[in-house]
């Protein structure tokens, strides 16, 4: 493998010894010491540097600046004992390096902590004992090789290390200086910190807050995360933020400032500098970049939202032509961003292997590339490196290819590519290095939100219908969106339900709340919905049922409901609300009403609940229209206007497509809440059943009287005789069974539906009729349902209100 200095005949030490000679020959700048430390990174092969010195209490070594990966990463803590056996200790003490490589840290007490095989730590004095030390960690394979060593003992002789005073020897703060208490939010500032917020002395209050009035809202939370003590670490202490001006536009300032732990009754401090970041920011080498990526990630909810925020945190300041990055699953990339998004703009192997909407990084073709995964650390090729393919051709110009870390794995990588030659400069290497673990630990963030999102989703389809029956004389359409805030899953679910007799239930409710706890009680309101109506039940005793059902769960949840029970043959309904919306109707003539129903109270709230019926009248063309608050109640809009709103934009839509209407409706709906919408379009039935009832008397011979009522109707609808005689067996048997094995009202229903006729006894008894498995020559009894099923193309029972009915059906002859 080519690495990034083979264009250049030097060793990496002698290229070393002139940067950091470079740096050192400038004007001092507050961020010297962070760059001559980012030299590890580059020349050193390092993935984080450090400098430890003794601050405020010698007995202590704190971590005063730090380039590359978060230390978290590998352990490292902000501060170590002087006296300790720490590495960092002993360097400090004795003056002497430490060179730690695989072999020597697998002899560890926490060997299982190092990262990789290859891990090695570095340990150099910042000159005689007790002045400090640098501390290097990579990945090191073997250890640290000659180059390694060379580039390390450089970068320690050149780092003069700061002395952490915001105080003259009077007590006086610099100019451009503050100590800031951290209990009490009281801030000292010098006089060029005030010139640059454009305070007088006399009218500054002391109070932190007044300085962070002026910056600009954006800029914000990164200052906050600063100045706020719960979120403030010793490496986070340097960022850009711009302020407000009475006039002209926001001026850019740079904070560096330093955690000073409290201890024996004082209190915590921060004190660091401010100044004027105008003329510093450069095009690239800006912190401000990173704290703009940091903030993009914090917002960014999945995989895809953080490929976008790299790409615009990255591109236009790089210059770079094309951006990749993706996910590694089990040994292969899976690409999730690219930029350009056109397929041509990229190799003709990575076009091979497009799929889908993104492509799988063909891993297998481009070694160098997994390679650079393997030492997880960042990787830059100038124009002309030999590379294979697959990777030369997404940056002929230059190729950087960043390995993302997060949680002590690789989450994948980001590839950035030039067309043109491109000059890296250290800066740009310190850039990427800091974007690619930030990127890395939002990655791993937004794979887990989105699994588990899937998850929630998932969750949340499984609890309602799968898919809407097909109604006889009518359409009904559906439709659910879950809310957008977080992971939350709501309770609110639909419901249509086909009934005996051409009747179907269109149920809508919402439960409190919204959690697993709302989802769960929400599938188990729509499944005891669905079974007490299936029991054949009025439409008010069905809510009633459910709302003693939820009050013996005894959950500190409510919900609310609303059951329409329609009969698709007569065009008439009956309507239950139980603290839900108004349904809203939109006639054929095109006007839509919200209805004043009456309604009961929400379910599980009172034990003695009344749930009154409302019947309506539906003609033809007709469309009934059920919702959740989600749709008509936001912060913006009240319900009232809401449900205006939803019967205007009902009225003014053509029924003739209701999928249509409904993404209609929806659209620009407020996603606070989640929303849950039910349309059904009245057509009427085409051909109406015939239908007849007979209430059985308890009489001697109530049989012959069911015979003869049966026999009428039946010449009537001119069946053929032999399914007449057919009938009259089947409800001899039928009735007769009824009137001996029960008690209470027995009813005879007979139904003619396209050629197929129906025979039904109804009566009060739950219990369903047992076909014996055998019967002796001199049994007296039994044989009657044996005789219904063997004339019969079909026999079975349903529940009809707290009792039963037992039905055949035959096929009429010719």
């Amino acid at each position: 493998m080519v690495s990034e200095g083979a264009a250049i005949s030097r060793t990496r030490a002698e290229r070393a010894e002139v940067a950091l000679a470079s740096l050192m020959a400038a004007p001092a700048t507050p961020d010297r010491l962070r760059r001559v430390l980012e030299q590890a990174l580059v020349f050193a092969g390092a993935s984080f540097a450090g400098v430890y010195t003794p601050g405020g209490d010698p007995a202590l070594l704190r971590l005063a600046e730090s380039a590359g990966l978060p230390r978290t990463l590998y352990g490292l803590r902000d501060g170590y004992p002087a006296g300790g056996a720490s590495p960092v200790a002993e360097a400090h003490r004795t003056g002497r390096p430490r060179w730690l490589g695989p072999a020597e840290l697998a002899d560890a007490p926490d060997a299982r902590r190092t990262p990789s095989p290859d891990f090695s730590v570095a340990v150099l004095p910042l000159g005689p004992a007790g002045a400090g030390c640098l501390l290097a960690v990579g990945e090191y394979p073997g250890g640290f090789g000659t180059d390694d060593r060379s580039c390390l003992e450089l970068i320690a002789r050149s780092i003069a290390v700061p002395v952490p005073a915001v105080a003259d020897d009077t007590g006086e703060l610099p100019e451009n200086a503050f100590r800031l208490g951290m209990d009490s939010g009281r801030v000292e500032v010098g006089d060029a910190i005030l010139r640059l917020f454009d305070l007088d002395r006399q009218e500054f209050d002391g109070r932190v807050e007044s300085l962070l009035g002026r910056t600009v809202p954006e800029d914000l939370p990164a200052l906050m995360s600063v100045v706020e003590a719960d979120h403030m670490s010793i490496g986070d202490r340097e960022l850009e933020f711009r302020i407000l001006q009475t006039s002209g536009s926001p001026k850019w300032l740079r904070l560096r400032g330093r955690l000073l732990p409290g201890g024996e009754g004082r209190p915590a401090e921060l004190v660091g500098t401010v100044t004027d970041a105008s003329t510093l920011r450069s095009d690239v080498t800006d912190v401000a970049r990173v704290q703009r990526l940091a903030a993009a990630l914090a917002t960014a909810g999945t995989v895809k939202d953080v490929g976008q925020a790299v790409v615009a945190a990255l591109r236009a300041p790089l210059r770079a032509d094309r951006i990749a990055l993706a996910e590694l699953e089990n040994d292969r990339l899976v690409v999730t961003v690219l930029d350009p998004p056109e397929p041509e703009a990229w190799p003709a192997v990575w076009r091979s292997e497009w799929r889908t909407e993104w492509p799988d990084a063909p891993v297998r073709a481009m070694p160098t590339l997994a390679t650079a995964l393997r030492e997880g650390r960042a990787r830059i090729w100038p124009a002309g490196t030999p590379l294979e393919p697959a990777l030369a051709e997404v940056g002929p110009g230059g190729l950087a290819v960043l390995p993302l870390p997060a949680g002590g794995r690789m989450a994948g990588a980001c590839l950035i590519g030039w067309d043109r030659p491109h000059d890296f400069a250290p800066d740009e290497r310190a850039l990427l290095t800091a974007c690619a673990a930030l990127t890395g630990q939002a990655l791993l963030r937004a794979h887990a939100f989105d699994a588990e999102h899937e998850l929630v989703g998932m969750l949340q389809r499984t609890l309602l219908p799968r898919r809407l029956p097909r109604l006889p004389g009518a359409v009904a359409v559906a439709r659910y969106l879950p809310t957008t805030a977080g992971l939350e899953v709501g309770g609110d679910w639909y419901d249509v339900i086909p009934l005996a007799d051409h009747h179907v239930a269109l149920v809508i409710g919402d439960v409190q709340g919204h959690n697993a706890g709302a989802a769960t009680l929400m599938g188990q309101m729509r499944t005891a919905l669905r079974a007490y109506a299936a029991e054949g039940h009025a439409p008010d005793v069905v809510v009633a049922h459910a709302n003693r059902l939820l009050l013996d769960m005894e959950t500190d949840l409510f919900a609310t409901c609303a059951y329409v029970d329609v009969d698709m043959e007569r065009g008439t309904a009956w309507c239950v609300r139980a603290g839900h919306l108004q349904p809203v109707l939109r006639h054929p003539d095109g006007t839509a009403e919200i209805l004043r129903t009456e309604g009961g109270p929400p379910l599980g709230v009172l034990a003695q609940a009344e749930f009154p019926m409302t019947p309506l009248r539906l003609q033809p063309g007709t469309v009934i229209a059920l919702t959740t608050d989600g749709l008509v109640e936001s912060a913006e809009a009240d319900l009232d206007s809401g449900m205006d709103r939803l019967a205007g934009e009902l009225a003014a839509a053509d029924p003739a497509h209701l999928g249509l209407v409904a993404d209609a409706l929806l659209t620009g709906a407020h996603r606070g809440d989640d929303v849950a919408l039910l349309l059904m379009r009245y057509d009427g039935m085409a051909v109406r059943p015939l239908r007849e009832s007979w209430t059985v008397w308890r009489v001697p011979e109530a049989a012959r009287h069911a015979r003869r009522f049966t026999r009428r109707t039946l010449r009537a609808w001119e069946l053929p005789r032999d399914t007449i005689e057919t009938a009259l067996l089947v409800v001899s048997e039928l009735v007769t069974n009824a009137l001996v094995h029960t008690g209470g009202p027995v009813r005879l229903d007979m139904s003619l539906v396209n050629h197929r006729l129906r025979l039904a006894v109804a009566d009060s008894s739950p219990r369903s009729p047992v076909k014996p498995t055998s019967i002796g020559w001199e049994a007296t009894g039994g044989r009657g349902i044996l005789l219904v099923e063997a004339v019969s193309e079909a026999w079975g029972t349903v529940p009809v209100s707290g009792g039963k009915q037992v039905w055949a059906d035959l096929v009429p002859s010719g």
